[in-house]
């Protein structure tokens, strides 16, 4: 069984900075891209980034670019996300999620393509 928790999130003003981390249980989580989402009412999770399996490459919404970076250390089962100079409208949960494929970062903006997903973290960014 497959358990992601997520933590770092907190309210932080505007320009500011966090660092989300996601901790991963199971075995084989090298072998899985990962990424962030974010809750849209109404629709499918909205995609902020992805990371391959081995952290060769990353994908952005193109509302964080420039602005937020994934990472991941296989070695400690955990992805990041530094989210920096912070906007009031990045206020929301964000979940990350784990690829239901292994060795596959296709369509990683795709919610459906994620098998296994965290809590969340509220991230508040003030005005």
């Amino acid at each position: 069984q497959v358990q992601l928790v997520e933590s770092g999130g907190g309210l932080v003003q505007a320009g500011g900075s966090l660092r989300l981390s996601c901790a991963a249980s199971g075995r084989a989580f090298g072998s899985y891209a990962m990424a962030w989402f974010l809750p849209a009412p109404g629709k499918e999770r909205e995609f902020v980034a992805a990371i391959s399996w081995g952290g060769t490459r990353t994908y952005y919404a193109d509302s964080v670019k420039g602005r937020f970076t994934i990472s991941r250390d296989n070695a400690k089962n955990t992805v990041y996300l530094q989210m920096n100079s912070l906007k009031p409208e990045d206020t929301a949960v964000y979940y990350c999620a784990r690829r239901g494929t292994m060795y596959n970062d296709r369509d990683s903006s795709a919610p459906a393509t994620y098998d296994y997903w965290g809590q969340g973290t509220q991230v508040t960014v003030s005005s």
